[in-house]
């Protein structure tokens, strides 16, 4: 198989629509799945607009409520209605490696097992070890099926930059997660 690859200059929103345009590709080519990483919701709107005449299951995942301030939503209800009424499903949990042995991280300064598997995913950039989570994310609340391969969408900070496919596994079985395709990076 020949893929081509896209390298991005720069990390970022601004590289959102090229990202839209190569998954919308994949899922011509029949890939049935597509999670993507929204802050906010906009990033998952945008691509749930542009592919809302394909046959493909769109989910989008937020972070936990609380990621930023206590008690704070940063996916609005006014996004999560229209993600709704785009067809997209939401899933707002903890970012699996970001979970409860970063408090002890803090606290304790210790490392732990969560922290260098982010750190190890991180080398291949901040969309890549975020693609990998949100797949895995997806998995456990069952709204994409263990074992087949999902197109994972994420970005740095802002938007899409990354895209890469990924054979989806819940958080349990990590070690089975298979990273199959990078298509789009910052360089």
């Amino acid at each position: 198989m020949i893929r081509r690859v896209t390298y991005f200059e720069k990390p970022g929103k601004e590289n959102t629509s090229i990202c839209i345009r190569i998954v919308s590709e994949l899922v011509d080519e029949g890939y049935r799945h597509v999670v993507v990483a929204t802050t906010g919701g906009e990033t998952a709107i945008l691509f749930g607009k542009a592919l809302r005449e394909k046959t493909v299951n769109l989910v989008a995942v937020t972070h936990n409520v609380g990621f930023g301030k206590p008690n704070e939503d940063d996916c609005s209800p006014e996004a999560r209605r229209e993600l709704e009424t785009l067809g997209v499903k939401v899933f707002t949990g903890t970012i699996l490696t970001r979970s409860i042995e970063t408090a002890f991280m803090k606290k304790h300064q210790g490392l732990y097992p969560t922290y260098i598997v982010a750190e190890t995913l991180r080398l291949f950039g901040q969309g890549t070890k975020v693609a990998v989570e949100i797949a895995m994310e997806a998995c456990d609340a069952g709204l994409v099926p263990e074992g087949e391969d999902v197109v994972s969408v994420a970005g740095t900070g802002r938007g899409a930059d990354t895209v890469a496919v990924i054979r989806a596994h819940p958080s349990n079985r990590f070690l089975d997660v298979r990273v199959k395709q990078i298509l789009a990076k910052p360089l």
